[in-house]
């Protein structure tokens, strides 16, 4: 199977935000939930559209295992092409790598030198990042600010990033983002939000700062798989 035949029922691209991850684009994107709800499903099918641009992503993943990080590229990559596994498909498989860390040992510093090391040994070359499990709650704007220079200084296109939000916790941006990114809203050209309604599970736009997408957009998303649904 070829990776163009991948693109299909992509909610990136289904969003039109394909564009992120362009030539000479700079952006951070954020995808809010309640826990278990599907945030890293979303962000692994934005790393495979990355990839399937050509890029290399660099997955890390705090708080989990890469077994675990491993099984979810697995699970939506099969259920985009029908049962093949990313073993299949070498242009994915050299074009993404996963770095893990636990929740009280990550921090830009650390991110940084291991980052530099992969890149220094010629190891890897990431062009996009995704950060899923990040602790908005005990870091502060100013080192959300840090990653955003991280990302500029080290010439990546896009980080993604994950982030909890709480049933009971009203507090929101002029954009409507809720805590615990409020602060911080202005930081992201993108925030996405998967919001439980009924039988159906919506995927809102809450803020791009694009031509392409109307912000207050929503996708209906599977339940079953977090894919968008076809219309």
């Amino acid at each position: 199977m070829g990776n163009n035949d991948l693109m299909v029922n992509n909610p990136l691209r289904a969003l039109g935000l394909e564009d992120r991850a362009g030539e000479g684009v700079r952006s951070m994107g954020l995808v809010m939930a309640r826990a278990g709800l599907g945030k890293t499903a979303i962000l692994v099918q934005f790393a495979l559209d990355c990839i399937l641009q050509g890029n290399r992503v660099l997955h890390v993943s705090i708080g989990e295992s890469v077994e675990k990080t491993r099984a979810w590229y697995d699970d939506i990559l099969s259920l985009l092409t029908e049962g093949e596994k990313i073993e299949m498909i070498p242009g994915i498989m050299k074009n993404r790598m996963i770095m893990t860390f636990k929740e009280s040992a990550f921090s830009k510093a650390i991110l940084e030198e291991r980052f530099d090391d992969l890149v220094q040994q010629e190891i890897f070359k990431p062009e996009c990042l995704i950060i899923d499990g990040y602790d908005f709650e005990n870091n502060d704007t100013e080192s959300l600010d840090d990653l955003r220079k991280f990302m500029i200084d080290r010439g990546l296109k896009v980080i993604w990033f994950s982030a909890v939000c709480h049933r009971g916790d009203d507090r929101v941006s002029v954009d409507g983002v809720p805590a615990p990114c409020h602060d911080a809203a202005a930081l992201f050209e993108t925030v996405l939000l998967i919001d439980p309604d009924g039988d159906e599970i919506k995927l809102a736009i809450l803020k791009c700062d694009s031509t392409v997408v109307d912000p207050d957009a929503t996708l209906i998303l599977d339940p079953s798989t977090m894919l968008v649904k076809k219309s």
